[in-house]
């Protein structure tokens, strides 16, 4: 695995010494408000709906990053709602053209891991899920291939107002095996204070410092890995996010889809 990249400073983020370590004199207080941990640690991380009343991003420009998402998740939508074969399996082909978010994949290595989609490395997660598979698994299965994650969700039990990314629970299946459930859960204080940790870092992999030595010694270290994804919205019960992999030549290592069937 790659070591962590650092990205030049952020005005609106702290700059640490290394890659898992946040200077508290640099901390700079955001336009938003900010949360104090109970370990002094301050949180910093944006609301992402902040984002709708920026006018950075010209209309045009919106209006062409959709259509191009559109266009190329075409065999998206005319795919059956049930997951194909071919993603189960370790098929399928890498689509380009989505909108570009952050995700991480952290947990104690004799833990579940969880992931966390964020629209930047500045903002609170979107998105924070569970998964049904130890951290260091997890890790053993990128260190050794490309791997497919896949989560299916019923149809039939949830509500008909319901988004897909809003689903509490999932099915999930790891390179074609059913690993068992994936739960979508609110960040705890401990899961902001990793994200605030890691508030410098655009992608990479490490081993964060623990607050609490006794979780470390039970569960293992807490350990990340960080890239940028592709997030492909093929239909209102279909999304799919590839790994974006530096390297040019090679595709993802890493697919997760989401499915309601």
């Amino acid at each position: 695995m790659a070591p962590p990249i650092i990205p030049s400073p952020d005005p609106h983020c702290s700059q640490p010494k290394s890659p898992v370590t946040v200077s508290p004199e640099r901390a700079t207080t955001m336009t938003t408000s900010t949360m104090a941990s109970p370990t002094g640690q301050q949180i910093t991380l944006q609301d992402p709906s902040h984002k709708k009343n920026n006018k950075a991003a010209s209309k045009p420009k919106k209006l062409l990053r959709r259509f191009r998402s559109a266009f190329n998740s075409i065999s998206l939508i005319n795919q059956p709602c049930r997951m194909p074969a071919s993603v189960l399996h370790g098929g399928g082909h890498h689509v380009h053209g989505g909108a570009a978010v952050t995700g991480t994949l952290f947990g104690h290595r004799r833990a579940r891991v969880s992931l966390a989609i964020q629209a930047n490395p500045r903002c609170l997660p979107t998105l924070l899920l569970e998964l049904a598979i130890p951290t260091s698994k997890l890790l053993q299965e990128m260190g050794s291939g490309l791997v497919r994650i896949a989560l299916e969700s019923d149809k039939n039990s949830s509500a008909s107002a319901c988004k897909l990314m809003e689903e509490p629970v999932w099915t999930m299946y790891c390179n074609g095996k059913k690993s068992g459930y994936a739960a979508r859960r609110e960040p705890s204080e401990q899961d902001l204070q990793t994200m605030q940790m890691l508030c410098a870092v655009s992608m990479g992999a490490g081993v964060l410092p623990s607050e609490a030595p006794d979780q470390n010694s039970a569960n293992g270290e807490l350990a990340y890995v960080r890239a940028y994804f592709e997030r492909i919205i093929g239909s209102k019960d279909s999304e799919t996010f590839y790994m974006m992999n530096p390297d040019a030549n090679s595709g993802p290592e890493l697919s997760i889809f989401f499915v309601r069937i």
